[in-house]
């Protein structure tokens, strides 16, 4: 099982980035997917959820209309488009199943300056 996560990196409030998660060594079109994120000397949190076909989603009180989960089941690979980026979104970014998480990855660090 792999979960690779990629696409974060510095970047001023106000501003995009597009995450993205390579998945590998389970049933990705069977699993609901989700990206969490922890902030340094915070609990991991669920940001954003997308059923197994993409036709469903659920969104953090945080991060509603300022982020996009997505999911391409033809790459195995699960997206998050945020948007209108604020400090306070600086974290590690994980993807993972929703439910029965597999073992997490590395994750991609996400940095909003003022």
């Amino acid at each position: 099982v792999q979960l690779e996560e990629s696409g974060g990196g510095l970047v001023q409030a106000g501003g995009s980035l597009r995450l993205s998660c390579a998945a590998s060594g389970f049933s990705f079109t069977s699993n609901s997917m989700a990206w969490y994120r922890q902030a340094p000397e915070k609990q991991r949190e669920l940001v954003a959820e997308i059923t197994t076909n993409g036709g469903g989603t659920n969104y953090a009180d945080s991060v509603k209309g300022r982020f996009t989960i997505s999911r391409d089941n033809t790459k195995n690979t699960v997206y998050l488009q945020m948007n209108s980026l604020k400090v306070e979104d600086t974290a590690l970014y994980y993807c993972n199943a929703r439910y029965l998480q597999r073992p997490w990855g590395q994750g991609t660090q996400v940095t909003v300056s003022s």
